[in-house]
């Protein structure tokens, strides 16, 4: 098997240089301009309007400390054979975000730089897997966590952006944030870094956790560039599993419509039993009514086995 390899050239930006870069308001202001135009590029005299500099001379300055790492320069020609593959191009040339600027812009949208949000603690309507308790979720450090105050159980806490706070109810909230929670796990479980897009390797760990869950068996998936690491239980990763997809509508259950907190499988480890022999496996066992889905799955978190049971 041949190895892996990288990009043959990598066009690479001091990092402190790059954030120089964009620590200036004027070229923030630059960045938002081109994302919020209604056509692009944008040539270089709609782009001073926008951003409401006299000085041409001054916001030149500007916009070349962005071009090329934030910005590109479009000419004519280049946009002429681009016109047509995209609603909002035009034909003349002038400035566009690469993907980088582009990035910049969603982060300060989505409140990761500049916004520091809290919620108090709200109930959620479901109870605790663990005593039966109201369940609450509280927001704070760009983190929703889902847990007891009866019991003190945690059933994750998982990152959150501030910006998905925003014209929100809080059941339009809980949704989204389950609908992410499901996402980023599949994503790290699948070799992919939600955060950085290198790749991840998967663990199975046991004896405790590390990473703030109740667990003595949980999954976690550690990026191999950037080192973020994504720690759950391991029935969460399966979730979207065609045989448990299928256990669950068989019995009237839509998986899509259960918050993950609201299953056992997904939040305690008591539905876990590891088999520490000479390859590492796992089994989860998902009760449904009087039956019960088993699924064994690697250390990698490849499905082995899957079968249906009479319920314990």
């Amino acid at each position: 098997m041949s190895e892996a390899k990288g990009p043959e050239s990598i066009d690479h930006l001091d990092p402190a240089e790059a954030f120089a870069a964009i620590g200036n308001e004027t070229r923030l202001a630059i960045l938002e301009a081109i994302w919020e135009a209604d056509e692009r590029p944008v040539a270089f005299s709609d782009l001073r309007e926008a951003v409401g500099m006299r000085d041409s001379a001054q916001f030149n300055y500007h916009l070349q400390q962005l071009t090329d790492a934030f910005v590109v320069k479009v000419d004519p020609d280049a946009a002429d054979a681009d016109r047509g593959t995209s609603s909002n191009r035009r034909s003349d040339g002038g400035y566009d975000l690469r993907n980088a600027g582009e990035k910049v812009v969603r982060s300060v949208l989505a409140g990761t730089f500049n916004e520091h949000p809290t919620i108090a603690p709200f109930e959620i309507g479901a109870d605790c897997i663990e005593c039966g308790g109201t369940l609450v979720a509280r927001y704070a450090d760009e983190r929703l966590a889902v847990e007891c105050p009866d019991c003190g159980t945690s059933h994750g806490r998982y990152s959150f952006p501030p910006g998905g706070l925003k014209e929100r109810s809080k059941d339009e909230l809980l949704a989204a944030f389950d609908d992410r929670v499901r996402h980023l796990h599949c994503l790290a479980a699948d070799g992919v870094c939600p955060e950085c897009s290198g790749r991840t390797h998967t663990e199975i760990v046991t004896g405790g956790s590390e990473c703030a869950l109740d667990l003595d068996v949980h999954a976690r998936h550690v990026c191999e560039h950037c080192g973020h690491t994504l720690c759950s239980p391991v029935g969460l990763r399966f979730l979207d599993h065609s045989e448990v997809v299928s256990f669950y509508r068989d019995h009237g259950v839509s998986l899509s419509d259960r918050p993950y907190w609201t299953l056992e499988w997904c939040v305690d480890d008591e539905y876990t039993t590891v088999d520490p022999g000479e390859e590492i496996t796992v089994e989860i066992r998902m009760p449904v009514g009087d039956s019960e889905l088993r699924i064994v799955v690697d250390e990698d978190l490849e499905v082995r086995s899957t079968e249906r049971v009479a319920a314990a």
